[in-house]
């Protein structure tokens, strides 16, 4: 596996090492020991599964407790990934980073806790797989507004038409007024 840093170094990009022939592929997704050298000594405890249709836009979510890293892939379609950083004690505060996974380049997103994350599909059909740090917390989930023009995320919007958004990502909270992580006051079992 080759583990790249992108622009926010704590997001990893992940390349697995694809082995092909006549019958198909086999890809090695996880590996705990190459991810724990590489930085990433993640304890997954929940996987998850989302299917959605062209223009969709999901996100950008987080749990401002129980904050959960997510170790990112699509098995089919294609998306537009983007991770923001909400963690205030970051040099990277409110920047985000964006990468195109899809099923045919087989490419992982590593977004550690402290992040907002969110996918915009630009394939007919797209299925996201990720493995979650943390459990799902409901009332902890806050979502942050896909579109809010401090973040100027360069959504690829398929003809330039608006994404299609569930109406609880509409009701999403612009970075000047949402929570974020401040890792001085969270509980030691509760950092990254």
């Amino acid at each position: 596996m080759k583990f790249t840093p992108t622009a926010i170094g704590d997001v990893i990009l992940i390349e697995p090492e694809v082995y092909s022939d006549e019958r198909g592929f086999f890809i090695e997704t996880y590996h705990a020991q190459h991810f724990a050298t590489a930085g990433i000594p993640a304890n997954f405890v929940q996987d998850n599964h989302s299917g959605s249709r062209e223009g969709i836009l999901r996100g950008l979510h987080y749990q401002i407790r129980q904050p959960q890293g997510k170790l990112v892939r699509v098995v089919s379609g294609e998306v537009f990934d983007v991770a923001v950083d909400l963690r205030r004690v970051s040099s990277t505060f409110g920047k985000w980073v964006g990468h195109y996974l899809s099923a045919d380049n087989k490419l992982q997103l590593w977004i550690p806790p402290g992040f907002a994350h969110g996918f915009y599909v630009v394939s007919g059909w797209a299925d996201v797989v990720y493995k979650a740090t943390d459990f799902y917390a409901r009332k902890w989930e806050r979502t942050l507004l896909s579109n809010d023009p401090d973040l100027g995320i360069a959504w690829p919007l398929l003809g330039g038409k608006l994404p299609i958004l569930s109406p609880k990502d509409t009701k999403g909270k612009r970075l000047v007024d949402a929570e974020t992580y401040d890792w001085l006051n969270l509980p030691n079992d509760e950092r990254s």
